[in-house]
């Protein structure tokens, strides 16, 4: 197995083909952290604006430390998987606090800081510290399955500890970071998902799948993914310039964002909105009411389905003074519109208040 080959064409095909992404023309630890955090589960498209976004608010470490936590969720609105910017924040203050804003130059040292994993250590030493360490992502795993016709299971414990072996033994003393970028590349570019270009593919002449039409077939994943589906129904109640908002709480998705009070149904179907207690609650407001049973909006996340519909409470400013006491009792938050659009919310709060207004 000629693994100097397989190494060498990538090198050669890289500075050919590559994307010219700004994370590629630096050897800053720090954005190049950023921008590993940031595309995470995310496409470089849709993922840019965003590192661009954070680099121009946090030019340094330090200034991500010391930022407010509801600023940097308010910034990731939209991005998904919540739980990276929270992570982001706190290895921020960690590099700050623990390593006096430097961060560290060794692959087991990268892997204490909170949110980074194997991969984003492997990211960071090799493109930032030249250290001879292999990345291993869905890309990665992709390319060498099909080339060298690896077919464990990528999902299981063998099959990721099988890839990082190899990856760590065709990655070359020279260059590590360069044939990093190579190979992830290579995966996102050349030999994608689906219809990889295998015509004109420098790997061709030693390529497993291809001699064997396995292409379709490698990498085999076999670990499905649960999906679970839910029905929320949310109440949107608004007394004059204020609406009535709801801090989410751990242990669930959109930790720390901002929605609004709802009641979770069993199915879309049973979502009413008179069988809710917070519906007669409200009651007591003699609010003018308006609920569209139709406009229902559909959210999906990795392993979970949401349906949601909104009903939404116009209460006069008479009761606006029993109102903020009964949102304080049931630890709720009186937002003016201002202060609500402040806020890191999720995606489906966004489109509903777009289509408010």
């Amino acid at each position: 197995m000629n693994f100097n080959v397989f190494a060498s064409q990538l090198l050669l095909w890289y500075p050919q083909n590559k994307r010219d992404l700004p994370w590629r023309n630096t050897q800053n630890p720090y954005i190049i952290w950023l921008s590993e955090i940031i595309l995470q589960q995310t496409r470089v498209a849709q993922g840019l604006p965003y590192f661009e976004k954070f680099v121009s608010y946090y030019p340094s470490v330090q200034d991500l430390a010391k930022a407010p936590t509801e600023e940097i969720m308010r910034l990731w609105q939209g991005l998904g998987y919540y739980s990276r910017a929270r992570n982001l924040h706190e290895c921020a203050k960690q590099v700050v606090n623990e390593y006096r804003g430097q961060f560290p130059s060794d692959y087991k040292s990268l892997l204490k800081l909170k949110g980074v994993g194997q991969y984003t250590a492997a990211a960071i030493a090799s493109f930032a510290f030249k250290e001879k360490v292999a990345v291993v992502d869905g890309n990665v795993f992709r390319v060498l399955s099909r080339y060298f016709g690896i077919e464990t299971d990528i999902s299981s414990s063998q099959g990721k500890k099988e890839f990082q072996e190899l990856a760590n033994k065709l990655i070359p003393k020279e260059h590590p970071d360069e044939y990093n970028q190579a190979i992830m590349e290579f995966g996102a570019l050349q030999c994608t998902p689906k219809k990889p270009d295998c015509d004109n593919c420098p790997l061709l002449d030693g390529c497993f799948a291809a001699k064997h039409q396995m292409v379709s077939s490698l990498p085999v994943k076999e670990k499905k993914i649960k999906v679970k589906t839910r029905a929320f129904l949310y109440h949107d109640i608004t007394c004059g310039e204020l609406t009535i908002a709801k801090t989410r709480g751990p242990k669930d998705i959109w930790q720390g964002l901002t929605d609004f009070p709802l009641v979770e149904f069993s199915s879309p179907e049973k979502m009413d909105p008179e069988a809710s207690n917070l519906f007669h609650e409200l009651q007591a407001f003699k609010p003018s009411i308006n609920f569209e049973k139709e406009k229902t909006y559909k959210h999906i996340l990795t392993h979970q389905k949401i349906f949601s519909n909104f009903v939404s409470f116009n209460i006069d400013k008479d009761h606006q003074s029993a109102l903020e006491k009964w949102a304080k009792d049931n630890d709720f938050l009186c937002c003016t519109e201002a202060e609500l659009e402040a806020l890191g919310k999720p995606k489906l709060i966004v489109r509903y208040l777009n289509d408010k207004k």
